[in-house]
């Protein structure tokens, strides 16, 4: 009995380990192959963002060498060195840096990336290079010298110790010391440099791009927590106050703001944040359960402007909708004179089994709410008309302020209309007539 299942049990369980053997190779062998892809990517990675600042580098250096004249040089050489940065960056993002603080040169590089692309999208003929401008080239020509210099040193390093970075990866996720890691110690360094220049001069552009929104930039007294909570209750038509509880958030830095929530029936909590100074409310949600659809887009957006002028949103004007089935959303844009105003925007979101707001976002709203001055056009609605193609069919005309490539402000005349079944927006700048933006999205009527 016992030789008889013996010969019969045998077979079996050598079966077993040779396939679980086999197993085990064939899983050792794809974790291998992973691993080794892994590898790959970023040694690719590092090198070409090693070549890349390199470029840059020779760039700036070929756009400086020209005559102070030569603008299609200046527009070519800047458009270069925009387009090497962007894959600097790029390749910076390949690489196990998210635990790393490396932040300080990516931002340099995306400032260098905004100043190359910014400078050369204007008309170099009409408004060439300032003064400040070529001082600016020059020093981004020293310090990505520097930095280029830099990461070809870690590259030597890395080719010459045969360094690995997935062992950087596990270095990083660890809780070990990383100070023994080249590489890690190589961009520390590099990030640690770049944190010491002198601040450079971006231009206005540039600088508008980085620009945190804080309470300096608003209106009003300082709120307190017993402020919110009456706003809150007046806002959500309570009469009083009790069950709303209010945090504050970044407290005593200038991106103080306050949340409040209310507790509702069957574990919903509504939520609002205001600022803390003034008392702004920048955002609302009440996340209820949403049935069927019922309610059209006409009725929807009766409520919608009655909910915002009930909460003294004025004058406001809708001009996109987008239904995400049960779910619809507004953007409304305030108005001045007549003229939209597109950096002055916010949305409200509705739920469309009985048409009630359920959120709004206003921060665009509460950070861009102030008096313009609107200067007149210096081309007729007749010559901004002729820019266009002459297949467009042409449904709308207006007056709008957007923001243009450079990040400022621009009069323009938003033309909406069909060319080749598609609707489209298109804006025409009201001094130069030339296109400043092209939107391929519906116009809501």
């Amino acid at each position: 009995m016992y030789r008889r299942l013996s010969a019969v049990m045998f077979p079996i369980l050598a079966l077993l380990c040779i396939g679980s053997f086999y197993w085990g190779y064939q899983e050792h062998q794809e974790k291998n192959s992973i691993l080794i892809k892994a590898e790959n990517q970023y040694q690719r990675a590092f090198h070409d963002l090693s070549y890349h600042v390199d470029q840059v580098h020779r760039q700036l250096g070929n756009t400086l060498a020209v005559n102070s004249k030569s603008q299609a040089y200046h527009r070519k050489g800047l458009v270069n060195v925009w387009r090497l940065t962007s894959e600097a960056q790029n390749e910076v993002n390949q690489l196990p840096l998210t635990l790393l603080p490396f932040n300080t040169t990516e931002e340099f590089l995306s400032r260098i990336s905004n100043f190359a692309y910014k400078t050369a999208v204007r008309d170099l003929s009409k408004n060439p290079l300032t003064d400040d401008e070529f001082k600016t080239m020059k020093t981004l020509y020293d310090r990505s010298d520097e930095i280029s210099k830099n990461l070809q040193a870690m590259q030597q390093k890395v080719l010459q110790n045969n360094l690995r970075w997935m062992d950087v990866e596990v270095a990083l996720a660890s809780e070990k010391s990383t100070r023994d890691n080249t590489i890690i110690d190589g961009f520390k360094t590099v990030d640690k440099k770049v944190s010491e220049y002198p601040e450079i001069n971006w231009g206005p552009s540039v600088a508008s791009m980085y620009q945190k929104r804080t309470i300096k930039m608003l209106s009003g007294k300082m709120m307190t927590p017993e402020d919110i909570k009456k706003k809150t209750a007046e806002f959500l038509g309570l009469k009083t106050d009790a069950n709303i509880r209010v945090v504050e958030n970044g407290q005593g830095t200038e991106y103080a703001s306050y949340s409040a929530t209310v507790e509702e029936e069957k574990n919903r909590t509504i939520q609002l944040d205001f600022t803390q100074k003034g008392g702004k409310l920048i955002w609302y949600m009440n996340p209820r359960e949403i049935g069927d659809k019922k309610t059209g887009l006409e009725q929807a957006r009766k409520n919608a402007e009655a909910f915002l002028n009930k909460h003294g949103y004025k004058g406001m004007v809708p001009v996109s909708y987008d239904d995400f089935g049960n779910e619809g959303i507004f953007t409304y844009v305030a108005t001045q004179n007549g003229v939209l105003i597109y950096p002055e925007k916010l949305t409200v979101k509705l739920a469309l089994d009985n048409g009630e707001p359920t959120g709004i976002q206003a921060s665009d709203f509460v950070y861009e709410d102030h008096k313009r001055t609107i200067p007149k056009a210096k081309i007729s609605k007749a010559q901004a008309k002729a820019a266009l193609n002459p297949s467009m069919k042409v449904s709308s005309e207006k007056m709008a302020i957007i923001l243009n490539d450079l990040g400022e402000e621009a009069l323009c005349y938003e033309f909406t209309g069909k060319i080749n079944k598609q609707e489209y927006k298109i804006y025409i700048n009201a001094d130069t007539g030339v296109e400043e933006s092209i939107e391929q999205t519906p116009e809501l009527r």
